[in-house]
């Protein structure tokens, strides 16, 4: 079923995929999804959420290495073809459907928000950085600084490039 409505949302997009549809193409009824998912929001989410690994929480003894663990860890899904789709599919449908917003942001960005407040945490323990230092803000931030990076790509790489602007937050 997930592979089914990965392969959907990429052909036609979350608004013209139907469930009706998503059963045909996965070979099971619709009663069968409706078992798992009470909406198409929700069984977008998990399909999303399918295609990324575990949420990752690194503890390397240093914020940067650290911090360079998550961003190639995003950058292992993000940069590939059906990642920049399903990106484009995330802030299209997000921005026009508050369901689904708030369904992603529960199962996909709130659990990494808080792992990078873990790593956060564990910095400012170290003493590597202020202990005041917002942990969801620079999550936010980063987040934002990821979307504009594939959005509008620099003339250096996409990691390289977020490093650098985070390095402007974490002084």
């Amino acid at each position: 079923m997930l592979k089914a409505t990965l392969e959907l949302l990429a052909e036609v997009g979350f608004e013209a995929m139907s469930i009706e549809a998503i059963a045909t193409r996965a070979g099971v009824g619709k009663t069968t999804i409706y078992r798992r998912y009470s909406s198409k929001d929700e069984l977008v989410a998990d399909a999303i959420e399918s295609m990324r690994e575990e949420v990752l929480i690194p503890d390397t003894g240093s914020l940067w290495s650290d911090i360079d663990a998550l961003i190639e860890n995003a950058a292992q899904i993000t940069l590939t073809p059906l990642g920049r789709q399903a990106v484009a599919m995330i802030i299209s449908s997000a921005s026009s459907n508050p369901g689904f917003a708030q369904i992603y942001w529960k199962k996909y960005l709130q659990p990494r928000r808080q792992a990078f407040d873990i790593v956060i945490e564990r910095a400012k323990e170290r003493n590597e950085i202020l202990t005041d230092l917002d942990s969801g803000l620079v999550f936010d931030t980063m987040s934002g600084i990821m979307l504009y990076a594939l959005i509008f790509p620099s003339t250096e790489s996409w990691t390289a490039y977020i490093r650098r602007a985070l390095s402007l937050l974490l002084k």
